[in-house]
């Protein structure tokens, strides 16, 4: 003879077989976004940007959701102190184009670390960055100063460890 199940017990099964399984997605509407500072003195320039777009996407965190933009805001500092290796110093190049004929220039990144290094962090982050109308939205996120200084004290930002 079958035995007889108590009804908590069914209940508990049946409260178990409905919500295992469910992946929580978010919402459009999320705000759960913290302000993180990074200091980027005497670090690589690669390592220090892949970490920064996984933080701008949000991918660090369980609710991650593809079409929803739930990353939070980073603030580099010191990013005229970024290391690179090798020779990429020489070797690597930044090129644009001024819309005039014969305008298209050619940097080398010593160059551009030197006048321009807060450009360098960006584009870097940029690259690793959907290239959709969403990573254009997470790199307005991303805060870069080339010394101590920022004006986002307001937003009373933590210390972010890469």
């Amino acid at each position: 003879m079958p035995e007889q199940k108590n009804k908590s017990d069914v209940k508990l099964v049946r409260s178990i077989r409905t919500t295992a399984g469910r992946t929580t997605l978010a919402k459009v509407g999320h705000t759960d976004n913290r302000w993180y500072v990074v200091d980027a003195a005497d670090k690589s320039l690669g390592r220090l940007a892949s970490e920064v777009a996984t933080r701008l996407m949000g991918k660090h965190k369980p609710i991650y959701t593809p079409t929803v933009d739930v990353g939070d805001h980073i603030i580099i500092i010191n990013t005229a102190k970024l290391k690179v290796s090798g020779r990429k110093l020489a070797q690597r190049e930044y090129d644009y184009y001024t819309y005039y004929p014969g305008g298209r220039r050619v940097r080398p990144l010593a160059e551009m670390l030197a006048k321009h290094p807060n450009t360098v962090m960006r584009m870097a982050v940029r690259r690793m960055l959907p290239k959709t109308r969403m990573g254009v939205q997470m790199l307005r996120k991303l805060k870069c100063y080339k010394d101590q200084t920022h004006v986002h004290a307001a937003q009373r930002p933590e210390a972010l460890a890469v």
